[in-house]
């Protein structure tokens, strides 16, 4: 099965396009910026300011790689003028509250933030004039997760036992809306307008600041040169590489855009089956790639409910899409500590190093 997820056909749909990204000051947001500046599109974000200094985006914003406007998805009135003025050819939506442990201390702001956003962009987007081409980021935690050994498929049912993992099955229950309402399939000819949304597994690479995540805390623990603190090293996860999810969002876009009637539904990114990775596993590759360190577990009896199985099936992208992973979870993790063991000056020149080695492959 051929991988189109290569330079030159990323150049020959986004090449002098105009791609709108919302959260493009966050991490995954900083690498799809990235990626379509590599490949040729002209980039505006609408975002807030980095939450995490020594950021991707603050990394890339000298070279200037896209517009952008510093502002909150949910201010209806400033994001509908945004698109207006741009007028897209294609939407990727990243802007959310994106932690789970977070959305156990602000759980009204997740849903204000991952659902009301939502709604705002799509409502945005039904009033561009021209046509557009929209893929909503969720993420694996919509399901229903029974924490069984299975992998869910798109058909699987919804929900969320957190704030963070309900509002994004929300957003998608929204998205599916919009679409019946407003982007239905069979009056493509009418409203111009094709969505889509993409759940990706968990995510490494480098860039990335956030706490209660598991590349940062390991690497900034040994960078300071103390125990990597493991809440729950059981726990297995659909780890892979960003650039992987951002391949798929980016075919994903091609293929809706090409066949607006064929495409406009969910699909999962993740790992092969085989290749999902206990926390411990990932620690412990991490601190092998960095060459020292060491980690202990600090569970606490009393911290908010993180599933402890999650599995994904890609076979609808693989099938459907002709995309598949570049990188085992080995490889993903052992290109993230890469990233992070550059001096700083060379993060960003390393940035689009391995976004070209990978687009190689």
């Amino acid at each position: 099965m051929e991988n189109l997820v290569t330079l030159p056909h990323l150049q020959s749909y986004y090449k002098g396009k105009k791609v709108f990204i919302t959260g493009h000051t966050g991490f995954k947001g900083a690498w799809l910026s990235a990626v379509l500046h590599l490949a040729g599109a002209r980039v505006m974000g609408y975002a807030l300011e980095p939450e995490y200094p020594n950021s991707l985006f603050e990394r890339l914003q000298p070279l200037r790689i896209t517009e952008g406007s510093i502002a909150d998805i949910r201010d209806r009135e400033r994001l509908q003028k945004e698109l207006r003025a741009f007028q897209p050819d294609f939407i990727f939506h990243l802007a959310a509250q994106p932690l789970v442990r977070r959305s156990y201390e602000i759980p009204a702001e997740t849903f204000d933030v991952n659902v009301t956003g939502t709604a705002n962009l799509l409502e945005a987007a039904s009033k561009l004039e021209g046509s557009c081409t929209i893929i909503v980021i969720t993420t694996d935690k919509v399901y229903e997760n029974r924490e069984k050994n299975i992998l869910y498929t798109e058909e699987d049912a919804l929900g969320g036992f957190d704030p963070y993992s309900a509002s994004k099955a929300a957003a998608e229950l929204v998205v599916n809306a919009f679409r019946n309402s407003f982007f239905h399939p069979g009056r493509f000819a009418v409203h111009k307008k094709s969505v889509a949304t993409a759940r990706a597994g968990n995510v490494l690479g480098g860039g990335d600041w956030s706490r209660d995540r598991i590349i940062p805390d390991i690497v900034r623990a040994l960078q300071e040169n103390r125990e990597v603190d493991v809440r729950n090293p059981g726990a297995v996860r659909p780890w892979q590489h960003v650039l992987e999810p951002i391949g798929g969002y980016l075919l994903l876009g091609a293929r809706l855009q090409q066949g607006p009637s064929g495409f406009p539904k969910a699909f999962n990114f993740g790992p092969q089956a085989e290749d999902h990775l206990s926390v411990r596993e990932v620690v412990e590759l991490a601190i092998a790639c960095w060459g020292e360190g060491r980690w202990n577990t600090r569970e606490s009896p009393n911290a908010p409910h993180e599933a402890g199985l999650l599995q994904l099936d890609i076979g609808r992208a693989l099938a459907e899409l002709q995309w598949k992973p570049k990188l085992n979870s080995a490889e993903a993790v052992r290109w993230t500590i890469d990233w992070y063991r550059q001096p700083a000056d060379r993060q960003a020149l390393f940035t689009f190093d391995q976004i070209k080695t990978y687009l190689s492959l």
